[in-house]
Order: C-alpha cells, then sequence, then structure tokens
C-alpha cells in the first residue's frame, strides 16, 4: 500500500512542503492528484467540488499542472515544440509555431522565467530545461502548481533561482505542492510542511520547527545531520592524476593541467560549483572521456588507455553524477542491475549465461544491507524512487573489493535517513583503506566527509585545503577568489591542519 489514508489540504497562495524519505509514497500521492494513477478510496475536492481525475488532460483542465522529477520533455524538439505538445494550436492544418513561441514569450516575461523558445531542449542545462517544464504547465493558465523534488538534480545557485521564482508564483496567487526531503529548503519556502512517513501522514509542521525534529518525523527515529568519523590514516597512494587535460563535449578545455592524488584511507573532497571541470575529471578516470595529455595511475597501473569495463573490473568503483543516464537501466529489474559489472563473472554467470538464483540471492542480500525499498528483487528499477534507484548504484558498487572508490554527487535526491547510511558506508570504506574520491555540489556534504578538499574553478585546482577552513574562504575559493594574501595552505594526506601557522589565509 503505497498510500494509507491521506489527507492534504493546499490553501489559495501558499507553499505546501510535502516531506518524507525516499519511497513514503509522495510522488504515488501527487501522481493521482495529475490523474497519472487512480485512487483506490478517498475523494479529491477542487474548490470544494468533487472530482475524478482520469488522465493528466482532467487534470489540467481543473487547474492542476505537475512538474515531474525526471523531466517529460522532447530533447530533440525546441522549448516552443514543447510547451506546444499535447495542446497544439494548429493554423491552416499546420502547427502555429508563431503562437507557441508568442505564448512562451508572454509567460516567460509575465513570471520571470526566462526561456528561448527556439533552443533545442537537449542543448540546455538541466536548471533551463526544469525552467521550461513550469513554463510549460503555465501555459494551460493552472492555479496549482506540484514540483516533484525539483532540486534534486540542481546546483546550488539553480536552486535559490527556482525558490525565487515559486515566492514570484504565490504572489502572483498560484498554490505550490512541494515534495521534497531537503530540509533546509523547506524552511526556507515553506507556508505548511505534511510529513508522509511509509505511506501515511504522520503530522503536520510549521517552517520554524527544527531539522532534527522534522527528520525524526520523516524516518521515525533521531537521524544525525553531521557526518561522524574518526581521524584518517592515510596509507599508500593510490590514484594519482598528473598533468591532466580533458575537454568537454564542445571541445572546449574543461580540465586543465590538473594534478591530484588520493591515498589509501583518506577521502579526497572535491568542491566547487558545477560546471567547473569536475564532471570531465571523474569521466576522464573512469574511461568515459578521452584524455588529450597527462596520465591517471591507480597503484602505478596507467588507466589511461583502459576501457570503463576495464578500470571497474581493476577495482574502481564508481557512483556517477546522474544515476538515470549512467547508473541504472531502468528496464531491468532491481536484481539485474545489481550485478550489472558482475554479471558475466563466476558466481553470477559466464560468457553464455546468467545464474539466475546466485544473482537473486545477492540480490535479497543487497536489498536488505542498504534498505532499499521495493516490492521484490524481480521489480523493474524504473518504478523506484529516485532515491532508491541511488541506493541501488551505491550497493552494486560498494558490494565488491576496492582500491578506489569514486562517488560523484553520491546522495542526489536521497532523503536524510539514506544521506546518513551513504555518508556511513563511505566513512566505512575509507576505513578498510579505499582511497576515497567524492564530487558533489554540496559544500556540506564535501566539508563532512573530506580529509581533504581540492577546490575547482575554470578546470583547475585553486587549493588544497582541510575540512575546517571557514566557508567565507571556501565560497571565495569556488567563485575563483584567492585574494592578496597566501593562497590558502595546501595540505598532504596525513599532515595535520593544526601545523599550519594560526589565521594563514
Amino acid at each position: 500500500m503505497a498510500n494509507d489514508h491521506i489527507d492534504l489540504t493546499v490553501e489559495p497562495g501558499e507553499v505546501h512542503a510535502l516531506l518524507g524519505e525516499n519511497g513514503a509514497g509522495k510522488s504515488t500521492l501527487m501522481n493521482q492528484l495529475y490523474g497519472l494513477l487512480q485512487p483506490d478510496e478517498g475523494e479529491i475536492l477542487v474548490d470544494g467540488e468533487a472530482r475524478t481525475f482520469r488522465s493528466p488532460r482532467d487534470a489540467i483542465a481543473a487547474g492542476i499542472g505537475m512538474v515531474h522529477q525526471h523531466f517529460m520533455l522532447v530533447p530533440v524538439f525546441t522549448v516552443a515544440e514543447n510547451i506546444a505538445l499535447g495542446s497544439e494550436r494548429t493554423r491552416l492544418g499546420f502547427l502555429d509555431r508563431r503562437r507557441a513561441r508568442r505564448e512562451v514569450l508572454e509567460v516567460s516575461e509575465r513570471y520571470g522565467l526566462p526561456c528561448d523558445p527556439d533552443a533545442l531542449v537537449e542543448n540546455l542545462p538541466v536548471g533551463a530545461q526544469q525552467r521550461v517544464e513550469i513554463v510549460k504547465a503555465l501555459t494551460r493558465d493552472v492555479d496549482l502548481l506540484i514540483l516533484d523534488e525539483p532540486t534534486a538534480v540542481l546546483t546550488p545557485q539553480e536552486t535559490e533561482e527556482l525558490l525565487t521564482v515559486m515566492r514570484g508564483l504565490c504572489a502572483a496567487g498560484k498554490s505550490i505542492v512541494f515534495i521534497t526531503h531537503k530540509l533546509k529548503e523547506v524552511k526556507a519556502i515553506a507556508d505548511r510542511i505534511t510529513v508522509i512517513r511509509r505511506g501515511q501522514t504522520v503530522g503536520t509542521a510549521t517552517p520554524d520547527t527544527p531539522e532534527d525534529e522534522l527528520a525524526a518525523l520523516m524516518v521515525g527515529r533521531a537521524v544525525s545531520l553531521e557526518v561522524a568519523k574518526e581521524p584518517a590514516e592515510p596509507g599508500r597512494e593510490v590514484l594519482s592524476i598528473t598533468g591532466l587535460v580533458v575537454d568537454d563535449d564542445r571541445g572546449v578545455r574543461a580540465v586543465d593541467g590538473v594534478d591530484l592524488t588520493v591515498r589509501a584511507g583518506e577521502v579526497l573532497g572535491i568542491a566547487g560549483v558545477q560546471g567547473n571541470g569536475q564532471t570531465e575529471l571523474v569521466e576522464a578516470v573512469m574511461g568515459l572521456r578521452p584524455v588529450r595529455t597527462g596520465s591517471i595511475q591507480v597503484d602505478n597501473e596507467d588507466l589511461t588507455a583502459m576501457s570503463t569495463k576495464q578500470i571497474l573490473r581493476s577495482g574502481v568503483g564508481y557512483v556517477p553524477e546522474d544515476r538515470s543516464l549512467d547508473g541504472v537501466v531502468k528496464e531491468f529489474t532491481v536484481a539485474e542491475n545489481l550485478v550489472l559489472d558482475q554479471y558475466d563473472r563466476e558466481p553470477y554467470g559466464n560468457a553464455l549465461r546468467l545464474d539466475s538464483a546466485a544473482v537473486g540471492t545477492k540480490a535479497r542480500e543487497l536489498v536488505d544491507e542498504f534498505d532499499i525499498r521495493a516490492s521484490s528483487t524481480g521489480t523493474a528499477v524504473g518504478t523506484l524512487s529516485g532515491g532508491n534507484q541511488q541506493k541501488v548504484v551505491v550497493a552494486r558498487e560498494m558490494s565488491r573489493p576496492l582500491r578506489l572508490f569514486i562517488a560523484s554527487q553520491p546522495t542526489r535526491g536521497v532523503d536524510v535517513g539514506s544521506i546518513e547510511f551513504i555518508h556511513g558506508r563511505i566513512v566505512r570504506e575509507r576505513d578498510v583503506g579505499t582511497a576515497v574520491l567524492v564530487v558533489s555540489s554540496e559544500l556540506d556534504e564535501v566539508v563532512g566527509l573530506a580529509d581533504r578538499i581540492a577546490v575547482m574553478y575554470r578546470g583547475k585546482v585553486l587549493a588544497i585545503v582541510p575540512p575546517d577552513t571557514p566557508r567565507d574562504k571556501l565560497g571565495l575559493l569556488m567563485a575563483g577568489i584567492t585574494g592578496d594574501a597566501p593562497a590558502a595552505p595546501v595540505f598532504e594526506a596525513g599532515d595535520s591542519p593544526a601545523s599550519a601557522d594560526e589565521g594563514t589565509e
């Protein structure tokens, strides 16, 4: 049972946050409100009138729009074509493109949502694609807008822009249901908060409720919002990157002469505003992007010319930043996804056959160990919540012996309880002697996990600093500002931050 006698009231002009852990039933509830699913019991009232929604068309006609966690856009269509899709206006039997463009521009200007109607969606960054989804809903003249995990794939800057847009929409008289599990965002934007746990409403709260109380309501127990770890005991140098130069998809230099080392038993965190070469750096290490110059070695073994499969088989674990694109095969089952990088090796199979019994046994173990919420291991992974898909990826990569573990945005789209669990597993991996490289756009996550922090800006590593570096200094480095004073001290693995002069800028 995904939803169990849930009551929810949304008032005009308010942001109503729907808070809950992954798999709690938040998206299922909203999919019923949007006509994608039909309830077995209960009723939906719009302006006091009972309504039945057999499809999204019915919901849109009632003034309800929805922006899904995974965008419903056609990549090869323009912005105007995507927004016209489903409610096409024709002129002399042809799509009225001028009218579609005009509607995009009018709505964009009215609500402060800049969109280029002629841009191809596949060429837009994630934040811009989300604006397109919101504009698409607003062109239908909706009064209630449902935003399903809207910040899961956004940078901090894009998130702040979205919160500003939400405030503007409410000022214009729209109501918003904000589905999330990010406590800081809830406290920043919500007027009221409803908490759902395992399909039931467990309480309502106001934005001034302390974060630890909200977390406990979500998960059903006390949750530590800080990473618990002992000081690192670094060993041998495992990952060595020297003079690395990598281009992005446009042929523009994205990584510009990077030197980095990660030692056994330490976490190196990479901080920086997204788009400063972090993605290309990790993809180069994993053999997913060609290296122009430089070398990448793991335990003195050159990975530069290896395939991704060879790199994985050499003892490297990898959690990609986009799980839906690079982390899972949505049509495959949970069990199949948990052996994607070992399916042709004993005991799971060989070149000729897959041992379904062995795969199933291992999958059940990992589902229990990593608390993956699925009806069975035979469930298609694409039907799981985004956070549970992430746990499938993490479970797969941590289920084998590793020399190097690379996690790019490891807790993106994951609730506080699962964040606590994943952080704990990363620290445990470090403590058994694995070298760990973490890339995250969440500065709190980098500071909490890292034993050293490398700050990237425009493809270069500006500094390597300890995790107790003041946030304002980290922020300046992330903006490319090193100041006239000496650069932040550089610490090699094993050095104590306390050994540096007090007050070094």
